[in-house]
């Protein structure tokens, strides 16, 4: 089963590219974010005519996610809860959506930028992820394998841009950006691509400026955290290079986890 995570840039400019990308790597889910695009609007006919069942969260010009699959979805819950468990009403951003697909819970998260910081956007950031630990510490008692899949805004270490330096004032590597990540992985959450390439370049954003793509001055901000029972199964875990080269490419590219389930 390979669960694959794509942020998309705006689902309507990059529906020739999602089409090519799913008929040709055929994932068993995809979960995308930044589709821009409200609920209705979505491309839902030219999916569903493939044989994909969709769901989606959107938002009207930002944001906004969906799960994309070949098998039934079921359970489906749109929106990040509050810190109480309730629903946050004063979130109107559209940044999560989970649900079941053969007993696997998967989650679709776009993580707020955060940038500038300091500032109101950073603080929704850390509040955003102070939500996403409390939520994914209920759904690690489920006790079921859950993927944690999407842009997390947030780059791990230094090693995971190609140049640290360029980044130190940046929201995504900031002190408390990190923390918090590594919060969410002592739950007993799994990097899925760590585990299988400990170290080394594994980047899944480049930039449109200054020729990032072609010099390969990417970053690591796309992940996919699998709670232990779904770190049990795991098979493989790579970056999907291919698209990012395409004409009118997302700035990200495909990160995905092959897990050991017929």
């Amino acid at each position: 089963m390979k669960i694959a995570t794509f942020n998309i840039n705006g689902v309507k400019a990059r529906l020739p590219r999602l089409l090519e990308w799913l008929d040709e790597f055929s994932p068993d889910v995809a979960c995308l974010q930044e589709i821009k695009s409200i609920d209705d609007n979505f491309p839902r006919l030219e999916l569903e005519d493939k044989g994909w069942n969709v769901e989606t969260f959107g938002q009207k010009s930002f944001n906004g996610v969906a799960l994309l699959s070949k098998h039934p979805i079921e359970d489906v819950k749109r929106a990040l809860p509050g810190l109480d468990g309730g629903n946050d009403a004063e979130d109107e951003q559209a940044r999560y959506i989970e649900g079941t697909i053969k007993g696997v819970r998967v989650a679709s998260i776009y993580l707020p930028n955060g940038n500038p910081q300091p500032g109101p956007k950073f603080d929704y950031k850390l509040g955003w992820m102070d939500r996403l630990i409390e939520h994914a510490k209920k759904l690690r008692a489920l006790e079921v394998p859950v993927v944690l899949a999407g842009d997390y805004n947030v780059i791990p270490h230094d090693e995971d841009c190609h140049n640290p330096a360029a980044w130190v004032d940046d929201a995504l590597t900031q002190p408390e950006s990190r923390a918090r990540l590594r919060s969410l992985l002592n739950l007993g959450y799994l990097d899925a691509i760590r585990q299988i390439t400990p170290s080394g370049p594994m980047y899944s954003y480049w930039d449109y400026q200054r020729g990032a793509w072609p010099k390969d001055h990417g970053i690591r901000i796309d992940h996919l955290l699998l709670s232990p029972q779904a770190a049990d199964l795991l098979k493989d875990a790579q970056v999907d290079r291919l698209p990012r080269a395409k004409e009118k490419a997302s700035d990200h590219t495909p990160v995905w986890v092959e897990l050991d389930i017929d």
